[in-house]
């Protein structure tokens, strides 16, 4: 079965944006690229949730025939255009990036059959209020939080609405040069 990993970037408040969304405080460097290229070749399809979805399409089209774009930037941005793409809103009417299919209903029902089709994983960038549908009907199998060393104070924080306790087990930790941790959870009672 294939799983659903989430891959996000959060400070250690727990925020995966500022206040008004902003991501200036991410720390994207060539250890952290190598980090997204290998996750992005072990993955054959992306999940967002509309406003994810609408910043990433914005930004990842252009990078690719940017000339000013960087090396790392442009074997990642082929693999963002290229991947298929499910994208969770129950107002946007179409999806036109390459390879994008909008799902407005039923999530959790699309998501666990597309868990049961043959294929490599899938993994969640950003897309808060995916994260915590998915979690509240036990679909996410990983979760790779990306502790950046920095503190906002105030945020859209990662785990939002999460109804009870969400016990996890750590799996694996990697410490970057930058200061980024990725910390690896499974759900724990996925290792019982």
């Amino acid at each position: 079965m294939r799983k659903v990993l989430l891959s996000n970037l959060v400070t250690l408040d727990g925020f995966f944006a500022g206040p008004k969304g902003e991501l200036d405080w991410h720390i994207v460097d060539e250890e952290f690229n190598q980090y997204a290229i290998d996750l992005l070749s072990k993955v054959d399809a992306l999940l967002f949730g509309k406003v994810t979805y609408q910043l990433m399409a914005d930004y990842w089209p252009a990078a690719a025939t940017n000339p000013s774009t960087p090396k790392s930037d442009v074997e990642i941005a082929d693999k963002m255009n290229n991947l298929p793409k499910i994208v969770f809103s129950k107002t946007l009417q179409e999806v036109k990036w390459n390879n994008s299919r909008l799902v407005k209903e039923n999530i959790a029902e699309e998501i666990s059959k597309v868990k049961q089709q043959p294929g490599k994983d899938m993994v969640i960038f950003g897309s808060g209020s995916i994260v915590s549908t998915f979690m509240q009907h036990g679909l996410i199998d990983e979760y790779r939080i990306i502790v950046n060393p920095i503190v906002l104070g105030n945020g859209n924080p990662l785990f939002k609405g999460i109804n009870g306790k969400q016990n996890l087990k750590l799996l694996n930790t990697k410490v970057f040069d930058s200061g980024l941790v990725i910390l690896f959870y499974e759900p724990a009672q996925a290792s019982s």
